[in-house]
């Protein structure tokens, strides 16, 4: 994809709009001069309503028919003539059906699938000779032998935002096996989580953000702070390379005791570690433009509504106090007094996946991309 832009304005696709992360990649391409245009299910979404989007378009839900929603995305593409297509979040997974027939900023469903596989992932990464927590797939007589051995984690093989993890400690009997949604067992890691964001090219790490979740929503971070920790740095890098990887990819790990990081599950895509980044210079990398990204100053970010309910949760704990000053002293995801609509609106522009929670009693985070997510 280099050289995009350079004979004219370059029109960029971002196939989602409801999440903070496509308002920071919005603001990017359009400080990079680019025209961005957003094709979301929603009606009114986050992004939508920044001065950054100069087009809005609804498109089905993939949960609908995923032959539709990409019909739908390639008349966009045609109608608008746009220059490159740049996925968002969980929609990754079938937008990447598109590479071959449009310039896309990820890699095709035969390199993408198989890491949002969490049995998948941890086999591609013991190829590569990382370290993984054993994992075998729930049902069989591995799993069973690894969960008399230890506590264990079991979660669907396709899933995000932490929907349908359990903790299963040693001994206790693993749940039945699904023959319509496979699960995994894994090996519980004693240590401290971390995520990570990448941005790579023909398999070379560009610049990788390393953060820790700070306050969760469920098991969502709602705010975070970037870490140095070049041990995790060296692994991504490593996987990158065997992958031949282009595009957003992201990791979870746990460091253990012994400071050696083990990755746990692969999202082959962007998530909110671009939020440390400078997002014109994730906009330039991504076109092309430039092999080097600045992170921005703040170590600490936040998604104030998020964290704002979680404080509020507080308010009669131990603890409630240190809350509130982070929430009153940590930087804001959304806010830009150039561009306030988006942060002033968000309850607007949020409402459809704000009614979905209270509906379905769970957290923002693990509804807001449930018609997006890849179920087989």
């Amino acid at each position: 994809m280099p050289g995009l832009g350079g004979g004219g304005v370059t029109t960029v696709l971002l196939t989602l709009g409801r999440l903070p992360k496509a308002l920071d990649l919005a603001r990017g391409f359009a400080a990079a001069g680019c025209r961005v245009i957003v094709a979301e299910p929603f009606r009114w979404h986050l992004a939508g309503a920044s001065r950054a989007v100069a087009g809005r378009f609804r498109v089905p839900a993939p949960s609908t028919g995923k032959a539709a929603y990409l019909d739908a995305l390639m008349a966009v593409v045609e109608r608008e003539g746009v220059d490159l297509v740049v996925p968002v979040s969980e929609e990754t997974m079938h937008v990447s059906a598109l590479t071959g027939r449009v310039p896309v900023f990820t890699m095709g469903p035969g390199a993408v699938i198989p890491l949002h596989d969490k049995l998948g992932f941890v086999r591609a990464a013991e190829a590569c000779g990382l370290d993984v927590p054993q994992t075998e797939l729930l049902g069989g007589a591995a799993a069973a032998e690894l969960a008399a051995a230890g506590d264990v984690i079991v979660k669907p093989v396709f899933s995000c935002s932490g929907r349908g993890v359990r903790v299963v400690r040693r001994g206790q009997a693993l749940p039945a096996a699904d023959p319509a949604a496979a699960s995994v067992v894994q090996a519980l890691v004693a240590g401290q989580e971390h995520s990570t964001c990448s941005l790579a090219r023909g398999g070379r790490v560009i610049s990788t953000v390393v953060y820790r979740g700070t306050v969760l929503s469920g098991t969502v971070a709602c705010a975070f702070e970037r870490v140095e920790h070049p041990a995790i740095e060296r692994w991504v890098a490593d996987f990158v390379a065997h992958a031949g990887w282009t595009g957003f990819i992201s990791f979870d790990l746990i460091v253990g005791d012994d400071g050696v990081p083990h990755g746990i599950e692969c999202n082959p895509r962007c998530t909110s570690g671009v939020h440390f980044w400078e997002p014109i210079d994730v906009a330039q990398a991504v076109l092309g433009h430039a092999d080097t990204i600045r992170f921005r100053p703040e170590r600490a970010l936040q998604q104030f509504y998020s964290c704002l309910t979680e404080t509020q949760k507080t308010m009669f704990r131990r603890g409630f106090f240190r809350r509130a000053r982070l929430l009153l002293r940590t930087k804001d995801v959304t806010w830009d007094r150039h561009d306030p609509a988006p942060f002033l609106t968000m309850t607007a522009t949020s409402w459809r996946i704000i009614w979905m929670s209270i509906r379905q009693r769970t957290t923002f985070g693990e509804v807001a991309t449930l018609d997006v997510g890849w179920y087989p």
